[in-house]
């Protein structure tokens, strides 16, 4: 059985009371012609996500779903202080494993989970980062299973995407239909990208005298999200640049500008880990700035999420954010991660491999919706090959319990349907931890799927958090 996020038995929920109405008295005609509006401005705006190896032209539009997800003000300040919680935890993780790493002297984590671990940079091993953050944008993917039952599902801690497109749902939402703004108290977005310059450039490193530059490294326009690379550094009124616009001099870094070199104090990288630097990781890299990392190590510029945030959100290191948080905050979670196996334990690899048929089994370094088994929708074969994968490597795949997702109230062919939902809402951290009132809902858009990646055939829809 399903959280119905509209309805508690036949009665429609306070968030959705003022939607009733609304959905109820739009003529077929006119929400066809809303939607078609909406894909228009979309495909106007430029908004795309690409998918690779499928052949064809890789950029699509995003399908956005013109019924909101809602909120009550109280239910988004708990899960404002859980994210909150976990953003400082996770953070505070980062510091000591590239320190001296005392979670892992009390056993609280196996060693080999963080130092044998693909994204642990030996690189930054003693440095600590301006503020001592390391993960500045922190996106938490959450699911709700229940009226007050909301569950982490996993955390992003490098760069996680989908901001522009909160944005832009909103924007889109607002335009299409200003009644329901002027009519309802809903908080606002749309101060997001300020907030975020503003966290940029309090992280700014000691040497910078004067206001912070600050910069968003994209790796090009063949990427996959490069949209919001420069929808966010136009909103923040910031340059975009590529690995060549930038180069290491006498210590720091500069860009070039048609009026000489500018210096560059703060970098929000959208570019991987082994591209940062073709001097100290990869040496193909044509994405990044020779002896970028110098500069970094030096104190001389700050980079945004800083190389090696990424041991933090690996889907192993995930099952142990509770522990983090009791040992370095010393409270108890407000969020719960979901039920996890991990399949190096040999209790829970028998367990797995038992119930396959019922579980969902995950990659551990897998993203996109690819590298997982969803066990009551996979056929018998699936199942067998699945198998063989989890015997060849246990160590590489985690399984956790089929989620029954809350619902929300979607647009479909026939009306209105309920489909699941999840939220992944950002919090930014630098001298303070800030999030907007809202995030990014992905929407499984076909009829039965829990699968909300957009890559996956999921679509997105706007957030709404009511005021008081």
């Amino acid at each position: 059985m399903f959280y119905n996020e509209m309805f508690e038995g036949s009665e429609v929920r306070a968030p959705y009371a003022m939607l009733s109405d609304w959905v109820d008295t739009m003529p077929a005609d006119m929400r066809q012609m809303k939607q078609a509006e909406a894909e228009a401005l979309f495909r106007r705006i430029g908004i795309t996500f690409a998918v690779y190896g499928e052949g064809g032209d890789p950029d699509r539009l995003i399908p956005f779903d013109m019924m909101p997800r809602v909120f009550l003000q109280g239910e988004w300040r708990r899960l404002e202080r859980g994210i909150k919680q976990r953003a400082r935890a996770l953070n505070a993780f980062l510091r000591d494993v590239y320190s001296r790493g005392e979670i892992i002297r009390a056993g609280r984590i196996p060693a080999r989970l963080v130092y044998q671990n693909a994204a642990y940079e030996k690189a930054v091993v003693g440095f600590v980062p301006p503020r001592g953050v390391f993960s500045h944008i922190v996106g938490i993917d959450i699911v709700r299973t229940g009226r007050d039952d909301f569950h982490v599902l996993e955390d992003n801690c490098r760069t996680p995407s989908g901001v522009s497109y909160m944005l832009e749902n909103r924007e889109i939402m607002m335009r299409m239909f200003p009644a329901l703004f002027r009519n309802n108290r809903i908080e606002p977005v749309d101060q997001y990208p300020e907030i975020l310059r503003r966290t940029l450039a309090s992280v700014a490193p000691a040497k910078c005298a004067d206001e912070p530059t600050v910069v968003i490294l994209t790796p090009g326009h063949f990427n996959s999200a490069y949209y919001e690379h420069s929808f966010l550094a136009n909103l923040m009124g910031v340059e975009l640049v590529e690995g060549n616009d930038l180069f290491v001099d006498a210590g720091l870094v500069y860009m070039r500008t048609t009026e000489g070199p500018k210096r560059v104090d703060v970098i929000y990288r959208r570019i991987d880990d082994p591209f940062l630097d073709p001097l100290c990781f990869r040496k193909d890299s044509m994405l990044g700035v020779p002896g970028l990392m110098d500069v970094y190590r030096s104190g001389g510029v700050a980079i945004a999420s800083a190389p090696g945030a990424g041991v933090a959100d690996d889907k192993a290191v995930y099952t142990y954010v509770p522990e983090m948080i009791r040992f370095y905050l010393g409270e108890e979670p407000l969020l719960q991660n979901v039920p996890t196996w991990t399949l190096w334990k040999e209790d829970d690899y028998k367990y797995v491999m038992a119930n396959l048929a019922d579980l969902v089994v995950k990659e551990v370094h897998g993203s996109g919706g690819y590298g997982m088994l969803i066990g009551p929708k996979a056929s018998k074969d699936e199942i067998a090959r699945f198998a063989d994968l989890i015997r060849a490597n246990p160590d590489n795949y985690i399984a956790q319990p089929t989620l029954a997702l809350s619902t929300s109230p979607t647009f479909v062919a026939e009306g209105v349907a309920p489909r699941h939902v999840d939220l992944r809402p950002f919090c930014l951290c630098g001298d303070r931890l800030e999030l907007v009132p809202g995030g990014l809902t992905r929407v499984a858009l076909r009829e039965g799927s829990l699968v909300v990646n957009s890559s996956q055939g999921g679509g997105v829809k706007d957030t709404w958090v009511l005021s008081e």
